[in-house]
């Protein structure tokens, strides 16, 4: 950190327009930056005073190829414990498994969006090795039906059963729920289990887009609407015309926007800037937030009656901290989910790994999740992750919890397959045999003890459910 108390980002980047748009964001959060045009004076520069006293790297790169993984090798030799985050408009599963073996700290795509930008920095910063690769991995999975969402929590399955109920009718809905809780996959799930299913999802991330350009990039304009509109621009409504508009982070579209939003869901009509004439649109309005909306209201920041019109059918997605329970069917199905990314393989998961993830608050939620078993899978050479694969999650003080933690969550025994139906009871029962033979040390008499049951119907289960004494 820099002694004016500026953290420093040495930014490696051949395109001028590209260096000033980094500058400017990372400015709003107290960074200083300094540039290199290659990897040869980034290297260079590591050696300079400003060098030492460096707090990340961005690299943008064309894509991950030897050359960009020989010079994130060539980086991390040099300074073991900086982060190094890449910045590339090639997205790929085959790329980010290349930036992390190569020793990639995280991996984010083109168009950027500042706050990605911002939270990947202090992620970075804030625990050493511990990046999200968070643009890259929600856009690895394909989208699920409200069967194949992983959760038993009641308030879980509670507003899963409201959304599913709604996504029948073309009433908006609003999901709330904190950042990272999987918002856009309920979303989507409405979207597939309407009658709209056969027409265009399109997703707009507000908070992504400037303030000024919201407006077209949501109604379009007319060629001259504006300086610098030299062509004619389609908007986000129109090209979800049949199907379903996704707005995430709806609270942050402006208020001159806003008026046009609530015209939209009042006579379904838009009128492009620049136009003469309105056009009618046929649009399903799904909103997201993570704000409290009614503080916006009160705050004057997003209109009261808008706000009524899009929360007809309101959906709150708890926190991941809230449904600690489901941490190991998630586990257990991310990863089999990633497992069919190209270069990467099926693995297992431990029960010390599982516990070590239950015993986490997760702050950034199912995405959070998500991303560390996605470093771990990249990562891991063995056929199962142990919890040493999540070193990132120990230092983040899950590891003193672990004994407190245990108890309530079983240790991962889980009651619910991924589609949300029970398992069978001797798989259940099978699971807690297993984890009190552990949880006792392989002492018999006192497993047979604490379950309740005599040393021969012990021996006798574990011949008809095929369980090792050792288990």
């Amino acid at each position: 950190m820099t002694r004016n108390g500026q953290r420093l980002l040495l930014l490696i980047d051949d395109e001028p327009a590209q260096r000033r748009l980094v500058s400017a964001i990372v400015a709003r959060a107290g960074w200083r930056t300094i540039f290199a045009q290659d990897g040869e004076m980034g290297v260079a520069t590591l050696g300079t005073q400003d060098g030492m006293q460096l707090d990340a790297i961005l690299l943008d790169h064309r894509g991950v190829d030897d050359e960009a993984a020989a010079l994130i090798g060539e980086l991390r030799e040099r300074r073991p414990a900086l982060p190094v985050l890449v910045l590339t408009a090639n997205a790929s599963s085959a790329h980010a498994v290349a930036a992390m073996r190569a020793g990639a700290t995280d991996f984010l795509v083109k168009p950027l969006a500042p706050e990605r930008l911002l939270a990947a920095l202090e992620a970075a910063v804030a625990v050493p090795h511990a990046g999200e690769l968070r643009p890259l991995t929600e856009k690895l999975s394909a989208a699920l039906g409200f069967d194949e969402i992983v959760g038993s929590a009641p308030d879980f399955r509670t507003a899963l059963a409201i959304a599913a109920k709604a996504a029948r009718a073309r009433i908006p809905v609003l999901i709330e729920g904190e950042s990272g809780v999987g918002k856009e996959l309920v979303a989507e799930a409405i979207h597939a289990a309407s009658p709209r299913a056969r027409k265009p999802m399109v997703a707009v991330n507000c908070g992504a887009i400037p303030a000024n350009l919201v407006e077209s990039e949501l109604f379009g304009h007319e060629r001259g609407a504006f300086t610098g509109a030299f062509e004619k621009k389609i908007g986000k409504l129109q090209i979800a015309d049949g199907g379903t508009l996704f707005l995430d982070e709806v609270g942050a579209i402006p208020l001159d926007a806003q008026v046009k939003l609530l015209r939209l869901l009042s006579t379904g009509e838009i009128q492009p800037l620049g136009a003469r004439h309105p056009i009618t649109v046929d649009v399903r309005v799904v909103a997201a937030t993570d704000k409290r909306l009614t503080a916006e209201v009160e705050a004057g920041r997003f209109r009261e009656d808008l706000y009524f019109r899009l929360n007809v059918v309101p959906v709150s997605i708890p926190p991941l901290r809230e449904r600690i329970g489901d941490v190991p069917a998630l586990a257990r199905h991310l990863l089999a989910r990633i497992a069919l990314q190209p270069g990467l393989r099926p693995l297992g998961i431990t029960d010390d790994a599982l516990l070590l993830l239950g015993a986490y608050d997760w702050p950034g939620n199912v995405r959070q999740l998500h991303n560390a078993l996605f470093r771990a899978a990249v990562l891991c050479e063995a056929a199962a992750l142990t919890r040493a694969d999540f070193p990132q999650i120990a230092n983040l003080g899950a590891g003193p919890r672990l004994a407190a933690v245990a108890p309530a969550n079983g240790g991962g025994v889980t009651l619910f397959r991924p589609d949300g139906n029970l398992r069978l009871l001797e798989d259940i029962e099978a699971d807690v045999i297993r984890l009190a033979i552990g949880h006792y040390r392989g002492r018999m008499t006192e497993v047979a003890r604490r379950l309740g049951i005599g040393r021969s119907t012990l021996y006798r289960k574990l011949g008809e459910l095929g369980i090792d004494h050792a288990a």
